[in-house]
Formats: C-alpha cells, sequence, structure tokens
C-alpha cells in the first residue's frame, strides 16, 4: 500500500502532475518537449477523444490506424522525464484506490520525438536522426541504482582528460532492440549524450565559457560505442531509456537536427523541419 505521499492523486483521483485518469492511459505514447508541439503531432491522429493541459503537461490521446495512442509534452531535461515516465508507468500499472500493482503490466512504447544538435559534419539539418544508445549526463538513474547502467571504462580510459571528465559518471541508456529495429530504416543513427543543460553542458559559451572548448566537438564525432558514432546533443533520452527500461516499456528517441554544432548552422525553417520529421514518424508509427 502506497502512502498518500508517495502515489499522489489530486481532489479528482488523477495522477497528481499529470492530472489523468487511468482510463486514458494507451500503449503507444509519442513525448515531445514542447507544449505547443502536441498538437502538432495529434492533427495527424485518425482522430482525437481527449486532451487534458496541466502545467507544462499537455496530453492528447486518440486513435491511428486502429491503435490507442497519446501524445503528452515533457517539457526539458531528465527532471521532467522522471515524473512523466513514473507517472505514466502508475496509470497503466498501479491500482490508484488501493496503491497495489496490477497483476498484469502493461508495456508501454515511447517514441520520443524531440529535436536535437549534432555535432558530426556529415549529419545533415532537417534530417531525422535516431538513437540506439544515449550516454546520460545528468543524475537522473544514480537514484535508481539497481538499474543503472554504466558503460566500461575501457571505453573511455584511453582518451584524453578532457573526454574523461565528461563521461566517468555517464551512464548508459538503450533503446528497444525491436522498436528501433522497425523504426530505424532511411533514418540516420548515432549515440546521443543525454546533457542537463542547454548551454554550458552542451559546449555553448556566452557570458560564461563553458568548461569543454571547441576541441571536443572536433573529438566527439569520432568517437564510436558499440559500432555506432556519437552524433548529437539532446536533454531527453538517457532519462526515458533507463526508466522505460527499469520500468519494463519499451523506447525509441527520434530527432529532428535543428543544429549543427561542428559547422555553426541552424535550420532555416525549424518549423517546417519539425512538422516534416513528425508526419514522417507518424507514419512509421502507423505502419507498424
Amino acid at each position: 500500500m502506497k502512502s498518500a505521499s508517495e502515489l499522489i492523486l489530486n481532489a479528482k483521483g488523477h495522477i497528481y502532475h499529470l492530472d489523468l485518469p487511468r482510463e486514458v492511459i494507451a500503449p503507444w505514447c509519442i513525448t515531445v518537449g514542447d507544449p505547443e508541439r502536441v498538437g502538432q503531432v495529434s492533427k495527424y491522429f485518425d482522430q482525437v477523444e481527449y486532451k487534458q493541459v496541466h502545467r507544462e503537461f499537455v496530453t492528447h490521446v486518440g486513435t491511428l490506424q486502429g491503435k490507442k495512442i497519446m501524445v503528452i509534452s515533457t517539457g526539458i531535461s531528465t527532471d521532467n522525464i522522471d515524473i512523466v515516465l513514473n507517472e505514466l508507468d502508475a496509470l497503466a500499472n498501479i491500482d490508484l484506490k488501493s496503491g497495489l500493482p496490477y497483476e498484469q503490466p502493461l508495456a508501454i512504447n515511447f517514441i520520443r520525438l524531440g529535436t536535437a544538435g549534432t555535432f558530426s559534419p556529415s549529419i545533415p539539418l532537417d534530417s531525422l536522426l535516431i538513437n540506439p544508445f544515449a550516454f546520460g549526463l545528468d543524475s537522473l538513474m544514480r537514484f535508481y541504482p539497481h538499474h543503472v547502467v554504466y558503460p566500461d571504462p575501457l571505453w573511455y580510459s584511453n582518451q584524453n582528460a578532457e573526454t574523461q571528465v565528461l563521461f566517468k559518471e555517464a551512464y548508459l541508456g538503450t533503446a528497444d532492440p525491436d522498436l528501433y529495429q522497425r523504426l530505424k530504416p532511411g533514418l540516420f543513427e548515432g549515440v546521443t549524450v543525454t546533457c542537463p543543460g542547454f548551454y554550458g553542458p552542451q559546449g555553448r559559451t556566452l557570458r560564461l565559457r563553458s568548461l569543454y572548448s571547441d576541441s571536443l566537438f572536433e573529438l566527439l564525432p569520432t568517437l564510436e560505442y558499440q559500432g555506432y558514432r556519437l552524433t548529437n546533443f539532446e536533454m531527453e533520452t538517457a532519462g526515458i531509456y533507463g526508466l522505460a527500461t527499469a520500468l519494463g516499456h519499451k523506447a525509441v528517441s527520434i530527432n529532428v537536427i535543428l543544429a549543427n554544432r561542428a559547422l555553426g548552422t541552424f535550420s532555416p525553417d525549424a518549423h517546417h523541419a519539425i512538422n516534416s520529421g513528425i508526419i514522417e514518424v507518424v507514419q512509421r508509427i502507423a505502419a507498424l
């Protein structure tokens, strides 16, 4: 039995932060960062049956080629991912009245549809990139020690000091292999680095200089993990992969590449690029 301070419900009996009831949970869930992007995604569903807005969490639930599907905005970074995945899992797998888990767990297919900046000069702007692995530079999975996975230290121990500082405490998240294989055809592939911030943690310098110098952007594209090149920065994927795996769900992350850090360029029409990426990903989900 979970206490009221552990499994928190609001006055409607909905899960606390998302303000959602159990009956809206769907086996397919697209996550986006931007709340305004939820409607951009759901307009391509066959039907939208439920809408909810609470804080930065906007949720639309509908159908797509006979699949019950939801799209939810997570906001930015893995601290919000901790809320979204744990509360969706609670809706799917815990009786909210008794606080006890259901005997038959429901596995959700999470597809993160995000934006990212690549540090690989060979990946063009506005392209779609899918991530088989994610290195988490954030601290989220350190709070779930029985489920955290770390890369072999031999992987980074022979790199320079700058790289060792970056990856020494990074955890490793892995996409669901089946979902990955089914969604990847024709997409760019590469390992993402999930950062705990947008500026300094991704090597950007405005008034404060980042610890990581420009040489890092020359080094990172040369690194490989399990045969895949390191390709991009973003702020959610490792947390999604880590929690989804620990909770028995499936997850994959697909990114619209808006920035090329190696070339110093940004998409000339980010809105069009994002919309094109949404159409492509929704069509791929519909075909599964």
